[in-house]
């Protein structure tokens, strides 16, 4: 029914500049749209709209994710930008916060300013 139809992805924010200017300037998306209902950034073909709410609830989960070809240096990149990779003590990491699955996969977390934990995978 949905699979010829376009995604879009949501993500909130309790701050619209500050978010802005950390899915535009930091992670490099490209503004397609704003308003003071939400900034739109094109995420790679993907629709992705940061939306203002009044009260951020963040999930303990990763809510978005990109797909990298060389993980360690997209994780050195952004840690350049001054982004902290996050460490869950239940799960080996190596130096730069990037665990192998079983699969093979290699993942490394971060947050966005408001605590959206957001993610990177290289596959195997």
């Amino acid at each position: 029914m949905l699979g010829s139809s376009d995604l879009v992805a949501f993500v909130a924010t309790s701050d619209l500049d500050r978010a802005r200017a950390f899915y535009g300037e930091v992670l490099g998306l490209t503004v397609v749209e704003e308003s003071p209902f939400a900034c739109v950034f094109d995420a790679h073909g993907t629709q992705l709209r940061v939306t203002p709410v009044g009260e951020i609830r963040t999930a303990p989960y990763t809510v978005l994710g990109w797909v990298v070809d060389d993980i360690a240096a997209m994780v050195q990149a952004l840690v350049h930008e001054g982004v902290r990779f996050e460490r869950f003590v239940q799960m080996e990491q190596d130096d730069l916060g990037v665990w192998a699955a079983p699969s093979g996969a290699r993942v490394a977390w971060f947050a966005d300013p408001d605590g959206n934990v957001l993610s990177l995978t290289q596959a195997s």
